[in-house]
């Protein structure tokens, strides 16, 4: 496991990376002894220096919650990040390109919770009990880490590589419509590029919510009352560059739209 000192210096990287828009080299290529709970530790450093410097923490995403994705990181649980104010953006949106290493777009669910929620034995009816609603959500995926060979390990110390969220408008409780059923048509100027739909997330979108609640539970914590959950991708990631437009098409959940400049 890695030191104190070793711990603190990777956040210190990490903060810099994402202050200039750059990328590191792996910690694993330095550090190959380098485990899980050393990348949630360092995590975890970066996040309390960001709270200290004022950015307000708004919620939690939770990441690899597809069994293609945990085959192809080799890891066999999801995992997780922290999201920030200033990284919420509206449906509509003009996005600069240059607030990020670079930028991949993934289609999910958001939730947002109306009571705290709280582990060790969350259900799936427990998280739909807490959740006050569902939203369509688009998450920005922005790497610090140089990305060939890059582990779960470089990718959770990362904050799960997560970069900003895109928001739609249509709300809906979880007892108005079938979450696993909400789809996702992602298209990049005009053309249609991935296609999912949402029972793909841990075969129900909110199922996720209950996991995280547990693993907080683990570290005396709990999930709370108004905080946004993104809960995973259905999709596979889309490239995107300056100049681009993504439209996504959520049936009856309505569509997002934003444009990278």
């Amino acid at each position: 496991m890695l030191s104190a000192d070793q711990i603190a210096m990777i956040a210190d990287e990490l903060a810099e990376a994402d202050r200039t828009h750059t990328v590191i080299p792996r910690i694993t290529a330095r550090f190959p002894d380098a485990t899980i709970e050393d990348s949630y530790a360092i995590q975890g450093v970066w996040r309390d220096k960001n709270v200290a410097a004022g950015r307000r923490l708004v919620g939690r995403k939770i990441g690899l919650t597809s069994k293609a994705m945990q085959e192809a990181t080799g890891i066999t649980e999801p995992d997780y990040g922290v999201m920030f104010d200033d990284t919420v953006h509206a449906s509509g949106s003009e996005i600069p390109v240059d607030a990020f290493s670079n930028v991949r777009i993934e289609v999910e669910l958001a939730f947002v919770l109306k009571t705290a929620l709280e582990g060790p034995d969350c259900t799936l009816d427990d998280a739909l009990a807490a959740i006050d609603y569902a939203v369509p959500a688009l998450e920005v995926l922005n790497s610090h880490i140089e990305l060939e060979g890059r582990t779960i390990v470089d990718t959770i110390s990362d904050n799960a590589a997560y970069g900003a969220m895109v928001l739609g408008d249509v709300h809906k409780r979880p007892d108005e419509i079938d979450l696993r059923w909400v789809p996702g048509l992602l298209y990049r100027n005009g053309e249609i590029t991935e296609t999912g739909v949402a029972a793909g997330v841990l075969d129900h979108p909110a199922r996720g919510v209950a996991w995280l609640a547990n693993k907080f539970h683990q570290h005396g914590a709990r999930l709370e009352a108004g905080e946004i959950i993104l809960a995973g991708s259905f999709t596979r990631p889309m490239w995107v560059s300056r100049g681009d437009d993504v439209l996504c098409d959520y049936g009856p959940m309505g569509t997002i739209t934003c444009r990278f400049i």
